[in-house]
């Protein structure tokens, strides 16, 4: 999907309001290395947060952002090969081991596999480049990764209390988690003729 897109597309509005690609890009970059301080805390027993507060998160993002074009590739591609060497070289046991989430939410280190497959797949959607043939949509991500997205998201409403009912909002798979995730409501109705409802921040 990177790969597609050329360098000067890095730089143009992506899906999400605010951000370019590049800070897209950026931010699944530095989520993988976040994701290897969990791994490491996993391994090793000393705590190692994702990040050391909101705050250096987004600025992390917006420096990321204005790395030139082969450096902004290297970041993606070479975060992503040291997490995949981090899960390899984690000893069986290690697995089950708690860490937290930059949400607050304690969970066993394997469910990073989870976090990180959705990131890529969100946010792969939203580099999207209909002009130049770049067209992914969350109708090419698989069912079984909408199906797991729709219950987590709906799972992360319920914990901080925030349930949200979809039971009467009819469309398809792809168009509802589309709008779970915040990236809009097109082709969603509802039983009643209502407007489909507003949404509680996600993540």
């Amino acid at each position: 999907m990177l790969n597609d897109l050329p360098d000067a597309a890095l730089y143009e509005a992506s899906a999400l309001p605010g951000w370019t690609r590049a800070h897209v890009v950026a931010h699944v970059g530095y989520n993988a290395r976040a994701l290897v301080r969990l791994v490491e805390w996993a391994r090793t027993g000393e705590a190692t947060p994702m990040y050391a507060s909101t705050t250096q998160r987004n600025a992390e993002i917006e420096r990321g952002s204005t790395l030139p074009a082969q450096a902004l590739r290297h970041l993606a591609t070479h975060a992503a090969v040291h997490l995949d060497v981090e899960w390899r070289d984690l000893p069986g046991a290690a697995w089950a081991a708690q860490v937290v989430t930059a949400q607050g939410r304690t969970v066993p280190v394997s469910e990073t596999a989870w976090m990180r497959t959705r990131e890529v797949w969100v946010h792969a959607v939203d580099l999207a480049d209909v002009s130049r043939g770049v067209a992914p949509s969350f109708a090419d991500v698989p069912t079984e990764v909408l199906e797991h997205l729709r219950d987590d998201i709906l799972g992360t409403w319920a914990r901080r209390g925030e349930p949200v009912d979809v039971s009467g909002v009819r469309g398809a798979l792809p168009d509802l988690v589309r709008w779970l995730t915040g990236r809009g409501r097109s082709r969603l109705t509802t039983t009643d003729g209502d407007p489909v409802p507003e949404l509680p921040r996600w993540l």
